[in-house]
C-alpha cells in the first residue's frame, strides 16, 4: 500500500524551488544595482586629527588627498607619509564597512557564495 499526500501538497517541491530561484535572482539583481551605486559613491575620512582629508569612491579609486600645510615638515617626511597611509587605510575600511552593511540589508545577512 502506498501513502499519498493530499492533493494540495502534491508537486509543491518544484514550484517552491522555482520561487526560491526567482528570489535568489531578484536578490542578485538588487545586489548588482547596489554595487554599481556604491562604486560611484564617494566616501571621505580624515586622519591625523583632521590634518589630512581623503576621498575615495566605492570602487576604491582615490579621488583626492588634502593636506594641511602646517603638517608639511621637510625635516620629518615620514610623519606625513605615516598619516597618508593611515588615512588611506581608514577610508578603505569605511568603504568596505558601508558596502558590507548595504549588502547585508539586501541579503538579510546571508553569506551566499557567488552573490557578492
Amino acid at each position: 500500500m502506498k501513502a499519498r499526500l493530499p492533493k494540495e501538497y502534491q508537486n509543491k517541491g518544484a514550484g517552491n524551488m522555482n520561487d526560491m530561484i526567482r528570489q535568489a535572482q531578484k536578490m542578485q539583481e538588487q545586489m548588482k544595482l547596489k554595487q554599481d551605486e556604491l562604486a560611484e559613491r564617494e566616501f571621505s575620512t580624515a586622519a591625523g586629527g583632521g590634518m589630512i582629508e581623503l576621498t575615495m569612491t566605492g570602487a576604491h579609486e582615490l579621488k583626492s588627498v588634502k593636506i594641511n600645510p602646517d603638517l608639511i615638515d621637510p625635516a620629518a617626511p615620514e610623519d606625513l607619509e605615516d598619516m597618508i597611509i593611515a588615512g588611506v587605510n581608514a577610508v578603505i575600511q569605511k568603504v568596505n564597512e558601508e558596502s558590507a552593511a548595504e549588502m547585508d540589508k539586501i541579503s538579510g545577512g546571508l553569506n551566499i557564495p557567488g552573490m557578492m
